[in-house]
């Protein structure tokens, strides 16, 4: 049997049968605010890499990551065929850009394949700008979406000449 002396200090709360106000008043107190979207780094990455569950990437991601790996790709002057141009150039007019236009993909589980149309600026080298489209869209899916690329097809629509698009010659057109 345990004695207590009476020099020493008075039990706390619990050990007297109490509950504890101020243990439950801290636990209330709410915690300051954090802005974590100022102090975000690659470092908070969490370490349970085995956590479970599934991620799920759309067609559409893809499709827009592709068509902007193309974009970026020297000789390539617009994607889509003329219908999808046409649309774009409405789409552009009130900044609703579709980055996906001229791009589709199939995605499973762990692959992806794409299809690009594309118009390719004259005078660039029709396969070198078809092979660097190829490239840069497989490379850029696999490395920001994750997925591998068993395939990428390039269809050349079209070659746009510098100085066709405006009537730049003053001649009247030959239809109304």
């Amino acid at each position: 049997m345990a004695t207590q002396d009476q020099n020493t200090a008075p039990a706390t709360p619990a050990e007297k049968g109490l509950p504890d106000t101020a243990a439950a008043t801290k636990q209330a107190a709410p915690a300051p605010r954090v802005d974590r979207s100022a102090s975000f780094s690659s470092t908070r990455i969490p370490t349970d890499v085995d956590a479970a569950g599934t991620t799920t990437i759309a067609e559409g991601v893809v499709a827009k990551v592709a068509g902007i790996a193309a974009r970026e790709v020297a000789g390539v002057y617009a994607l889509g065929g003329g219908g999808a141009r046409a649309f774009g150039a409405i789409r552009d007019v009130i900044n609703a850009t579709d980055l996906a236009q001229g791009v589709k993909v199939e995605v499973g589980e762990t692959q992806a394949a794409a299809d690009l149309t594309i118009v390719v600026e004259y005078p660039a080298p029709i396969q070198d700008v078809a092979n660097n489209v190829r490239a840069a869209v497989a490379g850029a899916i696999t490395r920001l979406v994750g997925l591998e690329v068993v395939e990428v097809n390039v269809e050349v629509n079209d070659v746009h000449v510098p100085g066709q698009d405006n009537n730049q010659d003053g001649e009247e057109s030959r239809v109304s």
